[in-house]
């Protein structure tokens, strides 16, 4: 074991960070720092507003100032390095970012890069983003998406900006828009599918089930080819893996789904050059926290993609 200790520091509380729990804040503030430390600090006395002891429960406002005192936390020695913005796989989001203002970012999330690091993954995203940013006081993930998935994702600068992007998800008033390599030939009438979802939660794996939560996607052909189809998928619902078990219910699996894939479909797009999930989250659209606009983002698929829908496209010939 090993010991870790922070310096100590004051937090100037504005308006975006005001309205919070001093505990929740803190454990914000310490995120390496475990839970019982942040109140152990607190029920001591050691961390001040203002310059006085306050209780967990208390509220921050605009212009408070909040003393955040060292602590010092044993660590288990991994003999892994610290993460790194000299890292390939960190370095490389720098390249990834398609916008970014004082309220979000967003990013282009390379396939195999998780959203955040935990179950023994050093590092996602959101940490990576952090060392690259390391002026930045508060990024947060606005939402999610699948490790082996590409393309779009948000992430807010500002809690009032996580609080504004996250309450349009929950409204259902964000558009998204993903392509998919699917098996088969998708029939051009199927264009929602509304089948309920039921996760189970030992092994993750979502099934149709009719005790499950609704769930609706929306299906347009972009492209045929011999044996699948380029599909775009708008989920309505965000249930998890909703796409991939959308569309393996009715029978047109996605490509390299390690979960609810066809082998003989993967084995055939290997041909292509495919290696991964071939499921891309490449359009978005959204109000911007601040400006009110509607935004619309497009992600562009990866060389790799388009080299085997050219391939794909050549085998038709």
């Amino acid at each position: 074991m090993s010991e870790m200790k922070t310096q100590v520091r004051f937090v100037d509380i504005d308006d975006d960070m005001s309205g919070q729990r001093i505990d929740n804040f803190l454990r914000n503030q310490l995120k390496s720092v475990p839970k019982s430390v942040v109140y152990r600090i607190l029920r001591k006395g050691e961390v001040r507003v203002n310059k006085k002891r306050i209780k967990p429960e208390y509220k921050l406002s605009a212009g408070d100032v909040v003393r955040i005192p060292p602590v010092t936390v044993e660590q288990q020695e991994s003999g892994v390095a610290p993460v790194s913005a000299k890292l390939d796989k960190v370095a490389e989001l720098e390249h990834c970012i398609l916008h970014e203002d004082d309220h979000l970012l967003v990013l282009n999330k390379p396939s195999g890069t998780a959203v955040h690091g935990g179950s023994g993954l050093k590092f996602g995203v959101i940490e990576a983003l952090r060392v690259l940013r390391p002026q930045a006081r508060f990024l947060e993930l606005v939402h999610r998406i699948d490790r082996d998935t590409s393309g779009i994702l948000l992430v807010a600068k500002k809690r009032s900006a996580l609080r504004y992007l996250q309450a349009q998800f929950r409204d259902k008033t964000v558009q998204k828009y993903y392509y998919a390599l699917v098996m088969g030939n998708w029939k051009p009438g199927c264009k929602s599918v509304t089948a309920p979802l039921l996760k189970n939660e030992q092994n993750s794996i979502v099934r149709v089930n009719a005790q499950g939560k609704a769930s609706e996607t929306r299906f347009k052909i972009i492209e045929t080819f011999k044996q699948a189809t380029l599909i775009q998928a708008s989920p309505v619902t965000g249930r998890t893996h909703q796409i991939r078990v959308h569309t393996q219910y009715m029978g047109h699996p996605i490509a390299w789904d390690d979960r609810y894939g066809d082998p003989r479909f993967d084995a055939y797009t290997r041909r292509f050059g495919l290696n991964r999930l071939f499921l891309h989250a490449a359009h978005i659209r959204f109000v911007h926290p601040r400006e009110e606009q509607t935004m619309s983002i497009q992600a562009p698929m990866s060389p790799e993609l388009e080299r085997v829908l050219s391939g794909l496209r050549a085998d038709k010939l």
